[in-house]
């Protein structure tokens, strides 16, 4: 017997439809596919769900885990032969994508002092939030800009990039953030080689920070044309002094405690087309109330320890480790610590899902608004 999705195929709670596979019905099939066509009704149920149904399945990436095999690259392979050493992270649910959730990429990358990587180009949209070590640096587009923990640096499509370590740094790590496997599935995506393999610096260290990081302050007659942020690096420092700031003069959402979104400062809107980024933070003790988005988010823990639950399923974090949220999947916070507080970052693909008109958010109503665990 197939499936619909239309109440009116439907027999019963279970979506059977009312079309039985008879002989005919079946010739009928195998006539249609000749022609490389196929009833609606046999895929219904599949293609128009009822609401999103994601592949994808909620994992938490432990730093203490993954920290020895990504520095063990730095010895097995060359970025020269390599390209990038990166381990990437590999949800069950998307392997065929090699996404870490839904339609986003995840990795963790690698390089050791005094390696600079080949300048590239690419159709898909990223980012790096830095991990750990000292005397990275990338290049955007002849734009140079030093690299700190929890720094958070953007690499939009299109743009030439590369990475590097000076000679009296240490050995890095960061996390990659991309939106590939979209471009992919919209078969968009192109990658390119600089022709000199490397970028000249054309604009004066850390330029970015220095003009457009003021505090509500843009530079007069600037002549910015580009869709994603001018501001390619926001620095932790800062971001951590405001959302202190707003944590005394706000009660923070029900949802995501004090919640702050990077922005574009020339447009007000998100850091780049198809990827948004926050950071946020769970006071002491915070447990946050459950609620739903049509959404991927990938989150990884910038300073303290917790843990979130995510459709029943407990997964405990703390610092560097990484955890995703599928979409449309009841999700809540936990701040373990009675004292200090802790501060999730965080990217997505809400600005999809809102250019598109496809968001929607929706509060678990029943227990109070927290979700009984299920699964550990």
């Amino acid at each position: 017997m197939t499936t619909a999705t239309r109440p009116n195929y439907r027999e019963d709670v279970a979506g059977r439809a009312n079309v039985e596979d008879t002989p005919e019905l079946l010739a009928y099939y195998d006539e249609l596919a000749s022609m490389n066509t196929a009833a609606l009704w046999t895929v219904a149920n599949k293609i128009e769900p009822w609401q999103p149904q994601s592949s994808s399945v909620p994992v938490v990436w432990r730093f203490q885990d993954l920290r020895e095999h990504v520095l063990r690259s730095i010895d097995l392979v060359s970025p020269e032969k390599a390209g990038r050493r990166v381990v990437y992270l590999d949800n069950p649910g998307r392997r065929d994508v090699s996404a870490a959730v839904g339609w986003l990429y995840s990795g963790l990358q690698a390089m050791r002092p005094g390696e600079r990587a080949s300048a590239h180009a690419h159709a898909a949209s990223a980012l790096r939030f830095i991990m750990e070590g000292s005397g990275a640096y990338t290049i955007v587009d002849g734009h140079r800009m030093t690299l700190g923990a929890n720094d958070f640096v953007l690499t939009p499509n299109g743009c030439w990039h590369e990475h590097g370590v000076s000679e009296d740094g240490a050995p890095c790590i960061w996390q990659d953030g991309l939106d590939i496997p979209l471009v992919n599935a919209l078969e968009a995506n192109f990658y390119s080689v600089h022709p000199d393999l490397q970028q000249a610096d054309t604009a004066p260290v850390d330029y970015a920070v220095a003009a457009w990081g003021g505090r509500g302050l843009v530079p007069a007659n600037d002549n910015w044309q580009h869709a994603y942020s001018p501001l390619l690096k926001y620095e932790w420092a800062p971001t951590y002094e405001a959302l202190s700031n707003f944590a005394r003069v706000t009660d923070g959402s029900p949802f995501d405690g004090v919640l702050m979104d990077y922005i574009n400062p020339k447009t007000g809107g998100p850091v780049m087309q198809t990827i948004g980024a926050s950071m946020q933070m769970l006071r002491p003790g915070e447990h946050t109330k459950a609620h739903r988005q049509v959404g991927s988010f990938i989150y990884q823990c910038a300073k303290g320890k917790g843990y979130s639950i995510i459709n029943g399923q407990r997964l405990d974090w703390q610092e560097r480790d990484i955890f995703c949220v599928p979409s449309w999947m009841f999700h809540e916070h936990v701040n373990l610590s009675a004292s200090e507080d802790a501060c999730l970052f965080c990217f997505h693909d809400l600005p999809v899902m809102k250019s598109l008109g496809l968001y929607r958010e929706e509060a678990l109503k029943d227990n109070g608004g927290h979700q009984p665990i299920v699964q550990p």
